[in-house]
């Protein structure tokens, strides 16, 4: 049970002892959840109760519940009451490090969490308390979904849509994570999904429109409920952003993904203590790109090497795996981050990356965070799969959304910016500043020179008497010719950087973007 000041236990003496009484006992109650067998056989599925995982996720001591006694009370032929049988939605403030953050979790040992236990008013108040107060909110949802058993509650069938609800709302004003933590259904998926960022335990949690018996009603199909909307499936999917081993480690990413963000829109994200050199400059970096072009590398240890050390929080690592999204800090200051990965088809836009980036650029451009983008795009992905999946029309959506963000942006080739999909590392628009380095090892064009002379120099190449030697001069003869030496010659790109020197740039850069932030968006920390 959290210990706040409002679950004390009260001296109930005095002129209103018996109220005083009577709501201790209503109190005492609510605390049970849904009883002591409920309760035991949740946590005989090796699973926390709602109330043990708000304690989890907050700073000890600080959960402020709301609507404590909100329940269906049962009363004596005199009025007096027997027994209260609370609702499954828990809500209330607390602090997460300090920050204050309102929280919203499902009582799963109520009714499975069904909305047929519950009542709507108390978890929407939550998210118009996070909306009206500017506070983060956390979803903790593990809900069966909706019953038929609702018509009989209340005698008469609903429309769908709950009026009050500023989920949509929230999304442009404040951060907003959705936790599965059980089976989510129906409107508890919408709980996950409608969130900046989402997490769900693996072999644990689930997130469909319906569950495996609507499923059989509808289609005949049977269907185990992970193989129908498990982890496994949304890493394909996207429909959420992270998994998790457990909900130790689930509520550990809602941690660390709200530490980078501002309490809403209204204020910026704030600095932590700077605890890693700026200048530090990793000599391995120098060879971080191999010299053979049909070599490829690990992004990964380049970000880590760039960024404040192990401040790199992955966002939807398992979708559109060509586009890594992130976010980190440099020198204390939060920031967003997109960085390709060639080790997945290539590096290219995928239609699933597409979305990704799209999807990331909206959220840092929400919140004020800079972007950092370290480029190696070969092109949007070809072949009959990409063109019918319609990978151009996510790429054009790429270019719309970042034309449209107004955050600082960064960008740093490491190795190749070609065709539509390379012209989109930055935003072009006035008077925004296309700020972009590049390393040695960079190249870029409308298309890759390997493919590019086998189209171009068809005949020749074939005549020669040795054409893979031919074609191997010319590719070199290009090569030398797209060297990023002579972009820089004409200022076609700001500078060509020593690897090594990334880091020091990037954080210089960064206290330079927040300065911009503070005085675009007219607000601090």
């Amino acid at each position: 049970m959290t210990t706040t000041t409002n679950a004390l236990e009260l001296d109930a003496s005095g002129e209103w002892a018996d109220e005083l009484a009577e709501l201790q006992q209503r109190r005492q109650m609510a605390a049970r959840m849904g009883g002591e067998e409920a309760v035991a056989r949740h946590k005989a599925r090796r699973r926390q109760t709602a109330r043990e995982r708000i304690d989890t996720l907050l700073d000890a001591g600080s959960f402020r519940e709301l609507g404590r006694i909100t329940g269906r009370g049962r009363y004596d032929e005199e009025g007096r009451l027997l027994d209260l049988q609370p609702v499954n939605a828990i809500i209330g403030t607390g602090r997460m490090e300090g920050r204050r953050i309102v929280v919203s979790a499902d009582d799963y040992t109520i009714r499975a969490g069904s909305s047929e236990g519950t009542l709507s008013d108390k978890w929407i108040y939550a998210e118009r308390l996070a909306l009206a107060q500017h506070m983060p909110l956390v979803r903790l949802v593990d809900t069966a979904g909706g019953s038929v058993k609702l018509l009989m509650q209340q005698a008469a069938a609903k429309i769908p849509g709950y009026g009050n609800w500023p989920g949509v709302e929230l999304l442009k004003t404040v951060p907003v994570v959705g936790v599965a933590l059980g089976a989510c259904a129906g409107l508890g998926a919408v709980k996950v999904l409608l969130s900046h960022f989402s997490v769900m335990v693996r072999d644990q949690a689930q997130v469909f429109a319906a569950g495996p018996p609507v499923v059989k009603q509808a289609y005949g199909i049977d269907v185990d409920k992970n193989d129908l909307g498990g982890y496994k499936v949304h890493r394909k999917s996207a429909l959420v952003h992270n998994e998790a081993e457990n909900e130790a480690d689930a509520l550990r990413q809602v941690r660390q993904f709200l530490s980078y963000l501002p309490a809403s829109t209204h204020r910026l994200p704030a600095r932590t203590t700077p605890t890693d050199d700026p200048a530090r400059a990793d000599d391995w970096l120098k060879n971080a790109i191999p010299h053979d072009r049909r070599k490829i590398y690990d992004p990964r240890r380049i970000m880590a090497s760039l960024f404040d050390r192990d401040s790199v929080f992955e966002i939807g690592r398992w979708q559109g795996g060509s586009i890594i999204t992130a976010l980190a800090r440099l020198d204390g200051w939060p920031v967003g981050v997109l960085c390709s990965d060639p080790k997945v088809a290539g590096g290219a836009m995928t239609l699933a990356a597409a979305y990704k980036t799209e999807r990331h650029a909206k959220l840092c451009d929400t919140f004020g965070l800079p972007m950092v983008n370290l480029v190696d795009q070969p092109g949007n992905a070809t072949g009959p799969e990409a063109e019918l999946a319609g990978t151009l029309l996510g790429a054009v959506r790429v270019v719309q959304t970042i034309e449209d963000v107004r955050i600082p942006w960064l960008s740093v080739i490491l190795r190749r910016a070609f065709g539509m999909a390379g012209g989109m590392h930055a935003p072009k628009y006035f008077p925004a500043l296309n700020h972009r380095f590049a390393w040695p090892s960079a190249r870029w064009g409308s298309i890759p020179i390997e493919g590019g002379v086998d189209a171009a120099h068809k005949a020749e190449i074939e005549a020669a008497a040795d054409p893979a030697a031919a074609r191997a001069a010319l590719e070199a003869r290009y090569h030398r010719i797209g060297s990023p030496f002579r972009t820089a010659e004409h200022f076609g790109i700001l500078d060509i950087i020593d690897p090594r020197e990334t880091r020091a740039l990037l954080c210089d850069w960064m206290a330079d973007a927040r300065a911009v932030l503070e005085n675009t968006r007219g607000a601090r920390a």
